[in-house]
C-alpha cells in the first residue's frame, strides 16, 4: 500500500448485526482500501519533484491534517500518556523511522516505473508477517501457514530468475510494512493518533530537509506554480483520508471482513501498472505472482476456516456454561448442536 493500515483489535460493530452500521463499515472498507489501491496516479503528478522532496513534503502536510482533525474531536488526552512513556516512545520513533523508508521507497517504485513490484510487495506482505512471528515472536504455525510461507519463498526465487535480479523493491515493502505493524502492535494507538504521533516525530527533519533544498535551489514546491504547490500539500490529506475510513471501518465491520478488504489495494496496483502504466510481464513473472496468489488463497482459507472452528467453540462453550448456570442436569438441545457442529467442523 505504500500507506498506514492498522488493524484494531477491539470487537466491531458490524458484528452486532446492525445492517446499517454493516453497510457504512463496509462502504469506509472499500473506500479506504481503494484510495490506497489508486495512489499510484497521484505520485506522478507531483513530478518533477523528486521521492525524497515528494516523501518530506508528505511527512510536513500530514502532520498539518492529522493535527487539525485532532483539534476537531478534541482528542489530545492519549499525548501526554505516551510523552510519560518513554518504551513507548522509543518504539514510534522506530514506526516513523521505518514508515519512512515504505513511503520513500514506494514513492520511488512508482515514479521509476515500478508499480507492479510495489503491488508485488503488499501481496506477500501477509506471507513476510508470518514468518516473523515465527522468527521473533516463536508463533507456531498451522500446516497451511507453514505451505503458504513456503509457496511464497519459492515465488520469490522464480520471481529473482524472472527480474534477473531479487524483487528488492517489493521485498523491501513487504519487510518494512511487517516490521512497523509489528511496532505499531506493541505501541497500541488509534489510526490517526499513531499517524500523529509519528510524523511529528518526521517533521522537523523533513521540514529541514524541504529549507534546505530551498535554499540551494532545488525545490519545486514555489518555482512550478500554484496547481503543484498545492499537489505537493495534498500529500497530507491523500495520506490521512484513507485512514479516516479505516478507522470508521475497523469499528464496524469484523477483522476477518478486512483482511479480505486488504487485497483489494495490491490487487487495484497490480492492475495499473499492467493495464495502465503498461509494465510488461514476461511469463517468469506471471508465473511467480500465480504461485504468490496461490499461497494466499491457502492463507485465506485457513484463516477462515480457523475463525469459523473458534466461533463454533466459543458457542458451545457458552452454551455449556448457561445450561450450567440454570441448573439444569443435562444437556440442553441448544448445547447438542453446538457441540455436534463443533465436532463437524474442520480441524486445523
Amino acid at each position: 500500500m505504500g500507506e498506514e493500515a492498522p488493524v484494531s483489535g477491539q470487537p466491531t460493530k458490524g458484528s452486532t448485526g446492525h445492517g446499517g452500521e454493516s453497510r457504512a463499515g463496509l462502504f469506509n472498507g472499500f473506500a479506504a482500501y481503494g484510495m490506497w489501491g489508486l495512489v499510484p496516479l497521484f505520485w506522478p503528478l507531483l513530478k518533477p519533484a523528486g521521492a525524497v522532496e515528494i516523501l518530506a513534503h508528505r511527512m510536513v502536510w500530514s502532520l498539518g491534517i492529522v493535527g487539525v482533525a485532532l483539534l476537531v474531536m478534541r482528542r489530545w488526552a492519549w499525548a501526554g500518556e505516551l510523552l510519560r512513556s518513554p518504551r513507548r516512545l522509543g518504539l514510534v520513533t522506530v514506526a516513523a523511522a521505518v514508515i519512512t523508508v515504505n513511503w520513500g521507497v514506494y514513492i520511488w517504485a512508482v515514479n521509476s516505473g515500478h508499480v507492479v513490484e510495489a503491488s508485488l510487495g503488499y501481496f506477500i506482505n501477509p506471507l513476510v508477517t508470518i514468518a516473523m512471528g515465527v522468527l521473533l515472536l516463536k508463533e507456531r504455525l498451522r500446516t497451511a501457514q507453514w505451505a503458504a510461507v513456503g509457496i511464497g519463498a519459492l515465488a520469490v526465487v522464480v520471481l529473482t530468475v524472472g527480474y534477473g535480479r531479487p524483487p528488492w523493491v517489493s521485498l523491501c515493502l513487504a519487510f518494512s510494512f511487517a516490521t512497523y505493524g509489528l511496532v505499531k502492535k506493541k505501541v497500541n494507538l488509534g489510526g490517526i493518533e499513531s499517524l500523529a504521533a509519528e510524523t511529528a516525530v518526521q517533521f522537523l527533519p523533513a521540514l529541514a530537509y524541504l529549507l534546505w533544498l530551498g535554499a540551494h535551489g532545488g525545490s519545486t514546491f514555489a518555482s512550478h506554480g500554484f496547481g503543484h504547490a498545492a499537489l505537493l500539500a495534498a500529500a497530507g490529506l491523500v495520506t490521512a483520508l484513507p485512514l479516516v475510513c479505516f478507522g470508521a471501518a475497523a469499528i464496524r465491520v469484523p477483522l476477518s471482513t478486512l483482511g479480505l478488504l486488504q487485497y483489494l489495494t495490491p490487487v487495484f496496483q497490480f492492475l495499473l501498472g499492467i493495464l495502465y502504466f503498461h509494465e510488461e510481464m514476461p511469463p517468469e513473472r506471471w508465473a511467480g505472482f500465480v504461485m504468490v496468489w496461490a499461497a494466499l488463497v491457502l492463507l485465506t482459507w485457513d484463516a477462515l476456516r480457523t475463525a469459523r472452528r473458534s466461533a463454533v467453540a466459543l458457542r458451545a462453550r457458552t452454551a455449556r456454561e448457561r445450561a450450567a448456570a440454570s441448573g439444569g442436569a443435562t444437556t440442553t438441545a441448544a448445547t447438542a448442536v453446538a457441540e455436534r457442529e463443533a465436532e463437524r467442523s474442520p480441524r486445523p
